[in-house]
């Protein structure tokens, strides 16, 4: 970790500066915005959010350069690595753990996040060859993956049962205490490699076996379709299925990936970074680092694995504090997911992300109502509430209906237009049915979610 304050061209705004007036100038629902300022993000390369005006499109670049650890354009005040004695591997921090940075509320934090793939037992945890494989020379291999794939010990991994997901943090926030909510603005979003990585395994996704026969497909239709290995209990014989996609600039220079069609055609398609995962600590009765309770694959009332693709440069986050400082984590970074990530993940690839971390106090009026209970979203042209399906995670089993995911979702959407804005709790009600849209966030977590798109510019 280090303590840092970038150089800005002495013509440039701060950056902290300039959202924090921007925000008391124009009211915190009128724009939520994550740009440092209009000419702060470096040139090298970066997704990021104008701060002027409406509703911008955030544009995503490339860097320009492998971004490997402490090396390259780093933004924020702070700058935490993903190190193997530092990251968990497969499970989030508990309320009990002890972070591994400390920073004020308000403060903007650079993080190197690690994709897993290339890293799992299943590609053989040597990401160096597996990426040459690929075509990938080892210096566009990441050094902190294959020091974690070499060197992670903090517990022993297990394929089956752990979740995939590289965690960094905690953060600790200061004066973050239980009862208040965490707002989470990625600032920036660089991809740290110029490729990711697409995956399907057995047992896992929308068309998994275990839907055959009785849950709406054949085992003809079932995915992936190569053999099912995991009765040999060898990782790299399962017949997992992951698919390299490189990354190029197109016209105009935008990132984009990339995919073949038949033999001689191509799919492309602009890459949107974000983090799948960000999350405060929520757990405080886990015996162990890798507890179940603490599995990073179901989202919870913490946010974690939440993977909604509206949470990228621009947008906020806000999830509700349940231990002293907050102690936030992120992961699962995505270069780019579609509503559902129905093949099992996203175009993963590892990410530097900068976020602000702020704290909003009960009845300041900085965070939605419904915030202080249940994770919530809003980007600059729309209100995001969310809905799980079992937001306590492995805990009590595992509720994986996307019926109770969507009723939540609906709930938690007139919870914030009554409250929140003033609406007539029936009048929202036929709003949100003729206007507003709700969409699967995924259907792979065990947990699954649905999240709705409430536009702002509904509302006078």
């Amino acid at each position: 970790m280090t303590d840092r304050s970038h150089d800005l061209p002495t013509d440039q705004p701060d950056p902290a500066t300039a959202a924090s007036v921007l925000e008391r100038g124009l009211g915190r629902r009128s724009f939520v915005r994550a740009a440092l300022a209009t000419g702060a993000v470096m040139a090298a390369g970066v997704a990021s959010a104008s701060p002027a005006a409406a509703t911008p499109k955030p544009r995503t670049r490339l860097p320009g350069q492998v971004l490997q650890p402490d090396t390259g354009p780093i933004d924020g005040d702070v700058y935490l690595p993903s190190r193997p004695e530092e990251v968990l591997w497969g499970y989030l921090p508990r309320t009990t753990d002890l972070p591994v940075v400390r920073m004020r509320s308000g403060q903007t934090i650079t993080i190197d996040t690690v994709s897993h793939e290339g890293l799992l037992e299943d590609q053989g945890r040597d990401p160096a060859a597996w990426f040459a494989g690929k075509g990938v020379p080892r210096d566009q291999v990441l050094d902190d993956a294959v020091a974690i794939a070499a060197g992670y010990a903090r517990h022993k991994r297990d394929f089956d049962a752990d979740g995939p997901h590289v965690i960094t943090g905690p953060v600790y926030v200061e004066g973050a205490r239980p009862g208040d909510v965490l707002k989470i603005e990625p600032l920036s979003a660089m991809p740290r490699v110029p490729y990711g990585v697409i995956s399907s395994r057995h047992g896992k996704g929308a068309l998994a076996v275990q839907f055959s026969p009785d849950q709406g497909i054949s085992a003809a239709e079932t995915m992936p379709r190569t053999k099912d290995g995991r009765s040999t209990k060898d990782p790299l014989r399962y017949g997992n299925v992951s698919v390299f996609t490189p990354v190029r600039r197109a016209r105009g220079g935008v990132p984009t990936a990339h995919l073949p069609v038949g033999t001689s055609g191509e799919v492309a398609w602009p890459l949107d970074p974000f983090a799948g995962l960000m999350a405060v600590a929520t757990v405080g009765d886990a015996a162990k680092l890798n507890d179940p309770l603490v599995n990073s694959i179901p989202p919870t009332l913490g946010g974690g694995n939440i993977d909604v693709k509206h949470l990228n440069v621009g947008s906020a986050f806000y999830v509700p504090v349940v231990a002293e400082g907050a102690l936030f984590s992120t992961g699962d970074p995505h270069m780019s997911m579609g509503n559902g990530e129905v093949a099992l993940t996203a175009m993963e690839g590892s990410l530097r992300i900068t976020y602000r971390l702020t704290v909003c106090k009960p009845g300041s009026g900085d965070a939605p109502s419904v915030a202080y209970r249940y994770p919530f979203g809003e980007t600059p042209d729309a209100w995001v509430p969310i809905g799980l399906s079992d937001p306590d995670g492995s805990r009590n089993g595992q509720g994986s209906d996307l019926d109770t995911a969507s009723r939540r979702a609906v709930v938690n959407a007139l919870d914030f237009l009554e409250t929140d804005l003033g609406m007539d709790r029936q009048v929202a009600y036929a709003y949100l049915s003729a206007a507003a849209d709700f969409e699967v966030s995924q259907v792979v977590d065990r947990t699954v979610g649905v999240h709705g798109v409430i536009p702002k510019s509904h509302f006078s």
